[in-house]
């Protein structure tokens, strides 16, 4: 099935605009807000939308009908319709769920988000009318969901109940927090008897996912009816422990009134079901050809599904599932289960889904034969079923996407199967599904980035498709032949919906051409043939000839009578006439008309034609005319062979020497045919052949001999004479010999030529009384001995055939003749060689060992190796390498070892043949070479590694000659000199990092020197992470790829790799840990997907996910003039898929501007703050304002979206400037004349100016605060940042109990159940053990441990902080069996109501730990919400610490006094305005590396302060415990070139009187960009005291209580002022105090957002609520219930006291209780007043404010009332909430038993209880002796057993 797809192109975005064209309107509708559902009347073609807020009602041509506004709506989570009796709503938007088209009754069915998903009726034909809405009556009627991402399907089905029939839907749904649970529901669509419309009228609670921990996560994607089923698609996990998704379908009965029938079948696409989550679907029966194909009848329905990868949505399928198929396997489920077990072929095949049951369900033993009576299920029959994983439906996929597809529909065109595909980027292209192999191609869609909406579907005619993505819906056609205007181009689109229409001329469907039935009138695309001309008779034709053609054309339609043919030749046109044999007959044109004969060709082509009915051309050929005349130019040598061997059929007239036309009539011996065949050659052409020598040698004159044949003519006619000559030899022509028959001669010529040693040289033969050229084919070798044989032995070597010879006189290599003539008596045959000449010595150097190989380069240096009798190098025999020996210039030998005793240099000397000796001027020397470093001396595995290797003498031999090795590794050598560098190999040793390995480096054969422990191979880097993880196709996006281990890496490439193409990108940044890219350009327009890999060396990795996205594009700027106050918005579409606000940029004119925001369809630009200028200056007197470019830039793609001009303030009209300035002038004169008005004037302007100050410092405060938040959001943004990537310090579960438990204990972390310490001697151990071990299985009595508690409750000296440490002590011993804890709690929870709602006041419950019992209620919410904490509230308390940190820590904190500048808390507020300034050191640790860190810091820190952030920052990755303490580390500034410890306190410490101050970096003048020096302290090292001589100076630095930092306790400077200020001076300092309280509101609204969130995520019902939350609530509403005295605000208050009080004030005042960090009394101290504020929150009573009121009560008076109705919300949405059983409650106990208990100090916490014990035995014992429950256990007996066993244990502690 993987091969049936033979197309997927034809993109139909292209066709949006070419259908627009042609139609003259634009189909399309946009919407304001995004489109949810899409569906259309099946009767009338309408087309409604279900968007955001509205549905739309558009025709068929998508022209707007009607609307109807469903949103925004005053809703609330919680709110349980109707609106109106819900409080703290808020307009909220109304997604649409559902939409159906119920055309019975032609109304249109709108399910929103709203109101819990209730549902209307509208009028189909108008949804302006609405025709049923209610909202009043109850949980039966809500149907869909207001959780955004649960989706919802559909279907319309019919009913039947007695003898009626009515109208109903089937709705399937995933499970909304605040959702029913039913997945699947039945809603009927009218009153009848009791049920309401809406109502679900089938309860059918088995298919049902479980509420709190849902293990089904559904997603419903399609929903349809067949043949009396109804079946539903969706995916789900398989249970809560593997969140893989799994597609599966689910059938039902039509008429099944219980759902018995639901049966789901998992369907797999792909080989190990690759594609697991179904996307979209539709259902169609399929083509003949894919029905034939597929094997299932073409009546037979298919369900057609696209589905994706669980981890990559980039991948995607197109899988097909016959319904047959699948019907047929769901009769095996549920034959197997009735019948067999739940086997088939005894392999377990049905599951029970939605069920916890263990035991065996599938009993029932139905007969096969009676199984047809319950094909739908019943009442005493398992249900649901489900298949098991094995016995999946599974196919191979159709084709496959590298995108992610997310529509799918289906057509049948003329039998043919044409699957339409979307996919999320707004493409949407066609596949025919065949038997053929498939083709893909892929062109962007218009809609980009925005993915196609699941409800793809075709107009009533089949002929349209509707496309929805975001905003906007399209109606397109399926196909667009008629843009095709050929047959070429129409059949190159393979698109099964066209054909070429023979006999019209037009790219068409089938049923759109008249003739297609009949034989070849309608060609269809995808098979590849157009009608074509195979052949013309005659063939070809003389351009001196006309007559008719016949036209051969076999795949000709049927031409009727009534069709005229006509034949059209260049500008000729002749009638066309059909042939008895079926060809077509036209008239060629006269010669006259015919085009001339190219230069250089012998034909002319012309294309010939063929129309019916005057315009439909038909086919095309071309046709020849030649000429027999141009045959002659081919070949001008062998005219008369060229003209009668040519394909034209021509004759040669030996007479005139011409070509022309055959012409039977003309005959003679004169004449030669065409093709006439010879006795010899082949042709009877008269010509001259076989030269005589074909050897010729340069510079001597030399005869030619050669053969005529066919000459008898010219024999006859008086003997005609010829001459010969040739292109070499120019103007120079001789006559030809007539010799004895028919061989010819002629002198020769002397020749010139030294271009080359040979070259072919070619005589013509001319016929000497015409001039023409006759047929030669005289070809001679003409030579030159000298080229290329420079010496005597070279030339000695020629070949004997050249009668080369060396001229001694000429010192030249010649033929031999021309030496003869100069030699005189010396015959220069046997003349010898002169001696060899060495020129060259490769290489001069060689190791004393020898073993390689030299190259002796020279002359003379013999003809043949076996000349070469002896070499020597230094005296040194050299063994000659025979097989590298080059004639005369050069020997290889390979030299032997040298004697050390010996000179180390000398010559060489070669012997050749004959004695003669030849000896070098140059010297080659001995030497060995000596490596002595290389650099670098480590590496990765992977090798790679470019190594540098120094020494002495490393230039010995040459490269070809050393071989490295590193261990045993190869290193490749890369440059060979005075140092060598060689690339490392791979090391496959298992062994890592390897030992320090030797270097070795060979030189030939024998020589080897070493680096011993030289180079060390490490682990390769490890690449965690890189971040962004996209980038656009314009490239320059920073990518910043983090791991270890970097610094080995000597070259980084950031690799992209298409299908035909690859970019490389060099890294910009690198140190160990991070390296810095920008990413590459890469061709979009090549339509591939790209791989993106990291290249380190020679380690390669694929970077995962990283995507390249289309760059964006920009709307035109509509907003042309701007002010330096305005903010630029421009618009565009995809700008965040690849990009963020921090990396863009942005420019007008030639100055940056920020770029605030970024959203994917719009900027918010921040102007200059003054006007920039333009990149091109006009010219001055050009008053006009400057047209400025606004340039966007991301990354390396720049867009200029427009001009700007800034706004001219001096553009007032003259008739302005006049009153402006004139009359203001005269105004000034007059007021002048009145002088005594001058006071009062002045007194006027002051007031304005004050007036104007204020309001500058309101805008200055609003500002102030503004940018506070704003610069708060941004340098979080990297806690944000670590928060996503799972940073958050969370501890384990074991230390969260400790530190919640006992922390607060007297002995705080030194508590023994902290330490888990008991001090045991060895040999009491086991005794002890068994004895804790019997306890605690007394303790898991309950009648014991009552009595236990009762006792200690009943003792006076078993006070409050006794009772909180016994009660957790018990509760960590009971962890094991929480539910048991749980029961022993609820006991006790109703003895103390009873006593308090009798006996006290029932409001005062639970308000403080005055009980064991309300300790242990809040240790049990402890527990319970420990995995709501870590999934849920966590994150937003942990930013709430972060961000009061963060502030407090922006502005000066007093070391001394624990005082803020930015705080919460008014008793914090430091009073005092601190001159300081922002540094940024440059932080190196030491022993860490070369790299430094960036830590922002305030010059008035004190030297500890500054070692808290250097450590937070350096740190930052570990939690506070694994971080090093401040007294444990050192600060050294170095800003010379000595260094300096930097202290809180030193002899360099200010005085102030009494006073010293602390140390600050203002005081040591550190300024900023400062390096520091971050060093631990070592054990051994001493204190700066301990090297202080004088005794007085240490005594006085350590004068703590004399010390202070920014300011001075109060008391002292009241002391001051008391001796010398007034009482004014005090009231001006407190009146001064005070003013700094508004900085507490600049503070409170900075951190108002991070508060917010963690109200929100504590109290919003909406969410997950922990079970234990909904399980205690309803216990105290059940309890409040049995209490006439309990009132609502009685409950409001337990609750209160439980939960907020008890739980989330202590874990808000203590976030080291949960997190791993580090709280101050500062951050405290503002965390305290969030605390308050939360109790506040959680009270009833309204607390009166006044002035005296505290700050901290002022400070969030406003935000009270909205966190009080958040906790009244709360309360309600809980108790709305479905029950937690007690069944439900205990498995979760149960879970969290199993999960944690074995880390807990259990044996600690029952030797500490026994403590208690112990002290109250006789109480314990007395109580139980009274308790007839307790005598019947003998509890008093087994607890007295346990105290002999213990008596000891006081005394061995």
């Amino acid at each position: 099935m993987a091969s049936w797809v033979s197309l997927l192109l034809l993109f139909l975005c292209q066709s949006i605009s070419q259908a627009q064209e042609e139609s003259g309107s634009v189909l399309e509708f946009t919407s304001e807000t995004p489109i949810n559902n899409v569906v259309q009347d099946p009767q009338t073609g309408r087309i409604y939308l279900g968007a955001v807020n509205t549905i739309f009602q558009l025709g068929p041509s998508l022209q707007l009908e009607a609307r109807a506004e469903t949103g925004p709506k005053e809703d609330a989570r919680m709110c349980t319709p109707p609106a109106s009796a819900c409080q703290d709503t808020k307009l909220m938007p109304n997604l649409n769920k559902l939409l159906l088209v119920h055309p019975s009754n032609s109304s249109l069915i709108v399910c929103g988000s709203r109101y819990r998903g209730i549902c209307s009726l509208l009028n189909l034909t108008n949804v302006e009318q609405q025709l049923y809405y209610s909202d009043n009556k109850g949980e039966r009627t809500y149907v869909t969901s207001i959780e955004d991402n649960v989706n919802v399907v559909g279907v319309m089905s019919i009913y039947k109940k007695d003898a009626d029939r009515f109208s109903v839907f089937l709705v399937g749904k995933g499970y909304g927090s605040l959702d029913s649970t039913k997945l699947i529901s039945t809603r009927i669509l009218q009153d009848y008897r009791e049920w309401v419309v809406f109502e679900s009228i089938i309860e059918a609670s088995a298919v049902q996912t479980t509420p709190f921990v849902p293990k089904y996560l559904h997603d419903f994607r399609h929903a349809f009816k067949e043949d009396g089923f109804v079946y539903f698609l969706f995916s789900r996990t398989l249970d809560g422990t593997d969140n893989k998704n799994l597609t599966f379908v689910s059938r039902l009965c039509e008429d099944d009134p219980h759902y018995y029938s639901h049966t789901e079948l998992q369907l797999n696409c792909g080989l190990n079901n690759r594609y697991n989550k179904v996307q979209a679907a539709y259902v169609a029966s399929p083509g003949k050809e894919l029905a034939r194909v597929m094997t299932v009848n073409s009546w037979n329905k298919v369900l057609f599904m696209v589905a994706s990868m669980d981890d990559n949505e980039n991948e995607s399928a197109l899988c097909m599932y016959p319904l047959n198929s699948i019907n047929e396997r769901l009769v095996d489920i549920i034959s197997a289960c009735y019948s067999d077990s739940g086997k088939i072929s005894g392999i377990p095949a049905v599951d029970i889904p939605y069920s916890s049951k263990t035991d065996e369900f599938c009993t029932s033993k139905i007969a096969k034969d009676t199984l047809k009576n319950f094909k739908c299920g019943a009442d005493f029959l398992p249900s649901p079923l489900a298949s098991k994983p094995k016995y999946a439906l599974t196919v191979s996929p159709v084709l496959t996407e590298s995108s992610l597809l997310t529509a799918v529909a289906v057509a049948v065109e003329n039998d043919h199967t044409v699957a339409f595909l979307g996919n999320n980027q707004g493409e949407v292209f066609k596949a025919h599904l065949t038997a053929a192999s498939p083709v893909y191609s892929k062109t962007p869609g218009d809609t980009m980035g925005e993915k196609v909406n699941k409800n793809l579907f075709f107009d009533l005619s089949q002929s349209h498709l509707y496309i929805t993505t975001e905003k906007k819906i399209t109606k397109v056609p399926v196909q667009t032949c008629l843009q095709q205007k050929d047959c070429q181009s129409c059949v190159e689109m393979m698109d099964p919906y066209c054909g070429w229409c023979v006999l019209e001329g037009r790219c068409t469907r089938r049923s759109e051409c008249r003739r297609a039935e009949e034989k070849n009138g309608w060609l269809w695309s995808p098979r590849q043939q157009c009608v074509k001309i195979v052949s013309f008779y005659p063939p070809n034709l003389s351009c001196k000839k006309t007559q008719k053609v016949r036209i051969n054309i076999p795949s000709l339609p049927n031409i009727g009578l009534s069709d005229r043919l006509h034949c059209t030749i260049e500008s000729f046109k002749s009638e066309g006439s059909m042939s008895e044999t079926g060809q077509v007959s036209c008239d060629l044109p006269q010669p006259s008309l015919i085009p001339q004969t190219p230069e250089g060709q012998d034909f002319v082509a012309v294309d010939i034609t063929v129309f019916v009915n005057e315009t439909v051309e038909l086919s095309t050929r071309e046709f020849k005319f030649y000429s027999c005349a141009a045959t002659v130019r081919k070949s001008e040598n062998t005219p008369c062979m060229s003209c009668v061997a040519s394909q034209w059929g021509c004759q040669w007239s030996v007479l005139d020497h011409t070509c022309s036309d055959m012409d039977d009539s003309v005959v003679g011996t004169n004449i030669i045919k065409h093709r006439q065949v010879g006795y010899t050659k082949g042709a009877k052409c008269p010509q001259f052949e076989n030269p005589d020598p074909v050897l010729v040698p340069v510079g001597y004159k030399t005869k030619i001999s050669f053969e005529g044949i066919n000459l008898k003519l010219y024999k006859v006619l008086h003997g005609r004479a010829f001459t010969i000559g040739t292109e070499l030899m120019k103007n120079v022509e001789e006559e030809v010999n007539l010799e004895e028959g028919q061989f010819y001669t002629f002198s020769g010529f002397n020749f010139s030529y030294n271009k080359s040693p040979e070259t072919n040289v070619l005589f013509y033969v001319k016929d000497k009384e015409s001039g023409k050229k006759m047929d030669s084919t005289l070809n001679v070798t003409l030579y030159n001995c000298s080229m290329g044989r420079a010496d005597c032995s070279l030339c000695k070597n020629a070949d004997p055939k050249y009668s080369c010879v060396w001229c001694a006189k000429q010192k030249a290599c010649v033929y031999e003749k021309l030496c003869s003539a100069h030699q005189g008596s010396e015959e220069p045959h046997i003349m010898e060689c002169p001696d060899p000449q060495i020129t060259d010595i490769i290489p001069r150097f060689g190791p004393m060992l020898g073993g390689i190989s030299i190259t002796i380069r020279g002359t003379n240096l013999g003809i043949q190796r076996e000349d070469i009798k002896n070499i020597t190098v230094v005296g040194q025999p050299c063994i000659h390498q025979q097989e590298k020996y080059s004639v005369s210039t050069s020997v290889v030998c390979e030299i032997g070892p040298l004697d050390h005793m010996i000179q180390h240099w000398g010559h060489v000397e070669v012997e050749v043949e004959g004695g003669k000796r030849g000896t070098s001027s140059l010297v080659f020397t001995y030497r060995d070479p000596i490596p002595e470093a290389v650099a670098p001396t480590r590496g990765p595995k992977a090798g790679g590694t470019l190594i540098e290797i120094t020494g002495h003498f490393l230039d010995t031999g040459s490269k070809d000659d050393v071989r490295v090795t590193i261990g045993g590794v190869d290193c490749a050598v890369e440059h060979f000199g005075e140092e060598i560098t060689c690339r490392t190999g791979e090391y496959r040793a298992d062994k890592v990092p390897s030992d320090p390995l030797t270097i070795i480096v060979k030189y030939g054969k024998t020589t080897t020197a070493s680096i011993p422990n030289a180079f060390q191979f490490l682990e390769n880097p490890i690449v965690l992470d890189h971040q962004p993880k996209g980038s656009f196709v314009c490239g320059g996006r920073n990518i910043v790829v983090t791991g270890s281990g970097f610094d080995l890496i000597q070259t980084a490439v950031l690799m992209v790799t298409g299908d035909n193409s690859t970019a490389l990108e060099n890294a910009r940044e690198k140190n160990d840990t991070v390296i810095q890219f920008q990413s590459p350009t890469v061709n979009a327009s090549l339509n591939q997907p790209f791989k993106t890999s990291i290249k380190l060396d020679n380690w390669e990795r694929e970077l995962k996910p990283f995507d390249y996205h289309p760059d964006p594009s920009f709307n035109e700027l509509t907003k042309k003039v701007i002010t330096e106050a305005s903010i630029i918005i421009v618009t565009g579409r995809g700008f965040s898929k690849a990009m963020t606000a921090k990396e863009a940029q942005a420019f007008v004119g030639d100055v940056s501007c920020l770029v605030n925001t970024l959203q994917d369809d719009k900027l918010f630009l921040d102007p200059p703050p003054s006007q920039p200028r333009a990149r091109s200056r006009r010219h001055r007197r050009d008053t006009r304002p400057e047209l400025l470019d606004l340039a966007i830039k991301f990354g390396k793609g720049e867009w200029v979206v427009g001009s700007v001009r800034y706004e001219n303030k001096n553009e007032s009209s003259l008739y302005i400037i006049i009153p402006a300035v004139i009359v203001p002038m005269l105004m000034i004169i007059a007021i002048s004349l009145y002088c005594y008005r001058r006071k009062s004037q002045q007194a006027e302007r002051e007031y304005e100016k004050v007036k104007h100050q204020l309001e500058n410092l309101e805008e200055s405060v609003r500002d102030r605060c503004k940018k506070e938040f704003t610069d708060l959001m941004i340098e979080m943004e990297d806690h944000t940042n670590d928060l996503s990537e799972g940073r958050i310090p969370f501890l384990d579960y074991k230390t969260y109990t400790e530190r919640v438990f006992f922390l607060p204990s007297k002995d705080g972390a030194n508590d023994v159940m902290i330490t888990g310490k008991l001090d045991i001697p060895q040999a009491r151990r086991a005794t002890v053990t068994q004895a804790l071990n019997q306890f605690s299985n007394l303790l898991n009595s309950k009648t014991f441990l009552i009595n236990f508690i009762r006792t200690l409750e009943r003792s006076h000296d078993f006070n409050a902080r006794a009772k909180v440490y016994f009660a957790s002590l018990l509760t960590v011993a009971l962890h094991g069996k929480l539910e048991y804890y749980t029961d022993i709690m609820r006991t006790l929870l109703l003895e103390l109501m009873e006593e308090y709602v009798h006996s006290k006041n029932p409001k005062l419950m639970l308000r403080r730990s005055e009980t064991v019992v309300e300790r242990m209620l809040c240790n049990w919410m402890s527990i319970c919400l420990y995995q709501f904490l870590k999934d849920s509230a966590g994150e937003p308390l942990y930013k709430l610490f972060r961000a009061i940190k963060h502030q407090i820590e922006k502005g000066p904190v007093d070391a001394r006094v624990k005082k803020a500048k930015y705080t919460l808390n008014d008793t914090g507020l430091l009073g005092d305005d601190v001159e300081y300034s922002v540094l940024t050191l440059q932080v190196l640790v030491h022993g860490e590396g070369p790299d430094v860190t960036p830590v922002k810091v305030l010059s008035c820190d004190t030297i500890s302060q500054v070692k808290e952030k250097i450590i937070e920052q350096v740190y930052r990755n570990l939690p506070y415990s694994q971080r090093p303490k401040v007294d444990s580390v050192t600060l050294e500034w170095r800003p010379g070139s000595t260094g300096q410890i930097l202290s809180d306190l030193d002899l360099t410490s200010q005085k102030e009187g009494r006073w010293k101050r602390f140390n600050t970096l203002a005081h040591y003048n550190v300024r900023d960009n400062a390096t520091l020096v971050l060093s631990k302290v070592l054990h051994t090292q001493q204190n700066y005291y301990q090297n202080q001589e004088n005794h007085e100076e240490r005594n006085a630095l350590l004068e703590d209580d004399k010390v202070f930092h920014l300011v001075r306790p109060a008391y002292e400077l009241d002391e001051i002022k008391s001796k010398r200020g007034s009482i004014k001076d005090k009231s001006m300092t407190k009146a001064i105090t005070e003013i700094y309280l508004t900085r507490l509101l600049s503070v409170k609204g900075t951190l108002q957002q991070f508060v917010d969130d963690f109200f929100r995520s504590v109290l919003c019902s909406g969410a997950v609520v922990p079970p234990a939350v909904k399980y205690f609530f309803d216990f105290l509403d059940e309890q409040a219930l049995k209490h006439n005295n309990v009132d609502e605000e009685t409950i409001h208050i337990w609750k209160t006291n439980s939960l907020p009080l008890r739980f989330w004030v202590n874990i808000l005042k203590n976030p080291h209780f949960i997190f791993d960090v580090h709280v101050t009394e500062v951050v405290d101290a503002s965390l305290s007043v969030v605390a308050q504020t939360f109790m506040d929150a959680c009270t009833k009573s309204e607390h009166k404010l006044s002035r005296d009121s505290p700050s901290n009560k002022l400070l969030y008076a406003k935000e009270i009332s909205t966190y009080k109705k958040m906790v009244d919300d709360y309360y309600k949405g809980i108790r709305q909430m479905i029950p937690v059983s007690d069944q439900d409650m205990n498995t979760h106990l149960a879970e969290v038993s199993r999960t944690h208990t074995d880390k807990l100090n259990t044996q600690v916490a029952l030797h500490q209880l026994y403590q208690y014990a112990s002290k109250y035995y006789d109480g314990i014992i007395a109580s139980l002796e009274e308790d007839p429950a307790a005598q019947s256990k003998q509890l008093t007996l087994r607890f007295q057993q346990i105290a002999a066993a213990l008596e000891n244990k006081v005394t061995d502690l």
